[in-house]
């Protein structure tokens, strides 16, 4: 046996069990602390430093673009003719006896069409929405899944579900397990930041948070203007020099008590410390963007005219700049090591006045991130960068009938099947995955559960999601739960 590296006198392995009480028991003490990374691995000098994953990587980093609300799937990625055929018919009983919805009555529910034009784009012929026509233009790099599934149908427990892995709180969301199993590239600036535009998602930041993990792994909420993170600029009168040593002086007496108490949350609040004065001057370097091209600003939409936004679910004035601004900010971020960049946007709940909602936020949203991947993909990075656009689950083909609307104008929610789309990292793009039946109700062919969209983005980093875990509680946890298979489609081909 090895003794542990602070050991003054090497002893045999009789003469160790012979002379402990517990010899035993230190043997399987040993098996545990290994387990969880506390001994028998080589120490590493930030929780955060980077690591090499398991096998041969196709990702660095991820931009995931969460899109709060469920956008209608049937209105964007998923065209059906038959539905407007078929439009102001009841469904069979038999579809909706055993379905629970949020909002709908299903009794006196009808099928709606979508007044949408669809038209195939690309050299693969992408069919895609006359709502996204900037995103039309980079459909051979993009994935689009049609065939998604989740069992969660109301929103916290969606966003929860894709977001973590799990509908209950308090787990680790795949930043946090992406920071767990293979640190950062950056070292002065967080391996995951999350950029917030429009009202806020009813998850709130249960969606970033690290769980049970060590609290350096959660999403760290940066501004995209003034101050990027709240109270990290020194107050009056308080200079680098002494911000330094004060740090220092922390960092003592945390090492003291972690000496003691071998508290992993100690090693975070250290190595937190330590990255925010690091931060102090990246941070306010990272969202100055008078470094930026006009071509390029004017690229990601900075400065366009906002329309009027009356009373749209996507939040007040100037979303249209901050959605842009934090496109170009996810550029950026990857540019400087960041592991996992979310940009969150809420609302895309549109159960009612469906047509004028989704017009809104697609014009938000789809210059930016259709920018986003044609930059990435200028500058060498979309190879290594991976990009998803999500959301918790889709819309019904069902027109919302809520009690007390006049007018059927929305979808509620639907969980049986819904799209994404995935781009970069290694990403296969140019093709659409899965199909749904003639009216968008079940999925006919290659269903993705949330669990396998989960496995396959850590497989892209050179992670098999079966083996990344922590055991808390008595049981190790992983970000698939119990399930999880990859997507073969998703992947590169082989050679």
């Amino acid at each position: 046996m090895t003794p542990p590296p602070d050991s003054a006198t090497p002893i045999g392995r009789r003469q160790f069990l012979q002379g402990s009480a517990g010899g035993a028991g230190l043997l399987a003490l040993g098996t545990l602390l290994q387990a969880e990374r506390l001994w028998g691995a080589p120490p590493v000098a930030s929780p955060l430093a980077a690591r090499p994953s398991p096998f041969a990587p196709q990702a660095r980093s991820c931009i995931f673009i969460y899109l709060e609300g469920a956008p209608s799937q049937l209105d964007l990625f998923d065209p059906k003719p038959k539905l407007n055929e078929l439009d102001g018919q009841a469904l069979p009983e038999s579809l909706t006896a055993q379905v629970r919805f949020a909002f709908l009555q299903k009794e006196t529910a009808r099928l709606m069409g979508s007044p949408r034009r669809f038209q195939p784009h690309g050299q693969c012929g992408t069919e895609l929405s006359d709502l996204l026509p900037h995103l039309a233009g980079r459909v051979d790099d993009i994935a689009l899944i049609r065939s998604m599934h989740t069992e969660a149908f109301n929103h916290h427990p969606g966003q929860l579900l894709l977001n973590t892995g799990s509908q209950m709180f308090g787990r680790p969301s795949m930043g946090s397990w992406l920071a767990y199993g293979l640190g950062s590239e950056s070292e002065n600036l967080p391996a995951y930041v999350v950029l917030t535009a429009g009202r806020g998602t009813s998850g709130g930041t249960s969606n970033w948070g690290s769980g049970f993990l060590p609290s350096n792994y959660a999403g760290v909420l940066f501004r995209n203007q003034g101050e990027p993170v709240l109270n990290l600029a020194n107050p009056p009168g308080i200079t680098p020099a002494l911000q330094a040593e004060s740090i220092a002086g922390l960092g003592d007496l945390n090492r003291q008590r972690q000496a003691t108490l071998h508290d992993p949350e100690i090693a975070s609040r250290i190595s937190a410390y330590e990255l925010a004065f690091r931060m102090q001057s990246a941070a306010p370097e990272l969202i100055d963007l008078s470094g930026e091209t006009a071509a390029t600003q004017a690229l990601y939409g900075l400065g366009r005219p906002e329309p009027d936004l009356g009373n749209w679910r996507g939040g007040p004035k100037g979303c249209f700049e901050a959605f842009s601004r934090n496109c170009l900010l996810a550029r950026r971020l990857v540019e400087r090591g960041v592991r996992f960049v979310n940009l969150v946007h809420a609302s895309w709940d549109h159960h009612s006045d469906l047509d004028r909602q989704l017009t809104l936020s697609t014009q938000m949203a789809d210059q930016p991130v259709a920018a986003l991947l044609a930059d990435l993909r200028q500058r060498g990075l979309l190879d290594t960068t991976l990009v998803v656009w999500a959301s918790e689950f889709g819309r019904t083909p069902l027109g919302e009938n809520r009690k007390g609307y006049e007018k059927v104008t929305g979808r509620d929610h639907h969980p049986f099947a819904f799209s994404l789309w995935c781009a970069g990292g290694g990403i296969r793009g140019g093709q659409v995955i899965g199909e749904t039946d003639e009216i968008g109700w079940n999925i006919t062919r290659d269903p993705v559960h949330v669990h396998d969209l989960q496995a396959t983005l850590m497989h892209l980093f050179g992670i098999d999601h079966r083996q990344l875990t922590h055991r808390h509680q008595g049981r190790d946890f992983r970000l698939t739960d119990v399930g999880g298979n990859l997507v073969p489609q998703l992947l590169p081909t082989p050679g």
